[in-house]
C-alpha cells in the first residue's frame, strides 16, 4: 500500500444506497432500507420517531413505519411509547459482538495502545473504514480521560488524522473511489479539508504520520499512522489524541507522532507484518 497524490475525478460514482444498485436483482432493497434506519440513531440523537427517520433517510413516512415496527418485532428497536420515539435495541449489540471477537489484532494491540495512551495522557484508538467514515474498534484511553473516544465512535475520513491515514493506505484506485463518494454525498466536507487531506499525504510518505490541530475537537490535538498491510482484508490505521492544553510546544510532531508511529511497528511486527 502506499499513495499517490489523492484526486477527485469528475465523473461522479452512484448516489445513495437504493439508487447506486439500481439494476441489480440481487439487491434486497426492502432489508438496505431497514438498515439504513438502524443507521439514523447517534450518541448525539440516540431517540428519534418516525417523521425523524423518514428525514434522515428520504424513505416516504408509511415505509419507515412498516420498518420500525418490524425492527421493533425483531429486538434491533426498542419503541418508548410515551414519547412516541425508537431506539436501538439489544439485538444490535448481538450482530456487532462477534466481528469485534474475531478481530484478533485487537487483543495483540491493545496493551501497546494502553501504554501510550498512559504515557502521552491521551487516547489511541484503532479504526477501519465504514462508508466514508472511520469507526473505532479498539481504544484506549489514560486515567485523565472520562469521556469519549469509545469502541464504536465514528469520525469522518475527511476530518481526521485516522481517515487520512486510511487514505494514505488506500491503492491509487480505492482512493480515488472514496473522493469520488465524498464528492457528490459530502461536497462542503470535502472542499473545506482537500488541502488537509493534501497534506497529510505528503506528511505520512515524508514522516510516517500526519497531523491534526483540532479538526474533530478544537481542544484536542492528534497524529494518524496507518498499518503497511491489510488485516483480514482491511485497513487499519490509528490515531492518538492528547488535550492540546498538555501538549509541549513541538511535541506532537517530536515525540507523539514517531511514539505512534513505532507503536504501529511494534503491533506488525507482533502480527508478523514486516
Amino acid at each position: 500500500m502506499g499513495a499517490s497524490e489523492p484526486t477527485v475525478s469528475l465523473s461522479p460514482p452512484p448516489g445513495p444506497f437504493s439508487y447506486e444498485h439500481e439494476g441489480d436483482r440481487q439487491f434486497a432493497t426492502t432489508l438496505a432500507r431497514g438498515l439504513e434506519v438502524l443507521r439514523c440513531f447517534t450518541p448525539a440523537e440516540p431517540m428519534l420517531g418516525n417523521k425523524e427517520i423518514s428525514v434522515r433517510t428520504g424513505l416516504p413516512k408509511p415505509t419507515v413505519s412498516r420498518l420500525t415496527y418490524t425492527l421493533t418485532k425483531l429486538g434491533y428497536l426498542r419503541h418508548n411509547m410515551r414519547l412516541g420515539r425508537y431506539q436501538l435495541g439489544s439485538a444490535v449489540l448481538s450482530i456487532g459482538y462477534p466481528l469485534l471477537a474475531s478481530m484478533s489484532i485487537r487483543q495483540i494491540a491493545r496493551p501497546f495502545m494502553r501504554e501510550l495512551a498512559d504515557y502521552v495522557n491521551g487516547s489511541v484508538n484503532m479504526g477501519v473504514r465504514d462508508r466514508l467514515n472511520m469507526v473505532y474498534v479498539e481504544s484506549c484511553r489514560s486515567g485523565n480521560l472520562t469521556t469519549l473516544p469509545d469502541i464504536g465512535t465514528s469520525v469522518p475520513i475527511a476530518q481526521s488524522v485516522i481517515g487520512r491515514a486510511f487514505l494514505y493506505a488506500c491503492t491509487p484506485p480505492e482512493r480515488e473511489a472514496v473522493l469520488n463518494q465524498m464528492k457528490v454525498k459530502e461536497p462542503e466536507m470535502l472542499r473545506k479539508y482537500q488541502t488537509a487531506i493534501s497534506k497529510s499525504q505528503e506528511d505520512i510518505r515524508a514522516k510516517g504520520y500526519c497531523l491534526a490541530s483540532g479538526d474533530l475537537r478544537r481542544e484536542v490535538h492528534a497524529v494518524g499512522v496507518p498499518m503497511r498491510r491489510l488485516v483480514d482484508g482491511e485497513i487499519v490505521t490509528f490515531n492518538c489524541g492528547v488535550p492540546a492544553f498538555m501538549l509541549k510546544k513541538g511535541q506532537l510532531e517530536e515525540d507523539v507522532g514517531p511514539r505512534l508511529m513505532a507503536m504501529v511497528r511494534n503491533i506488525e511486527a507482533a502480527l508478523g507484518i514486516h
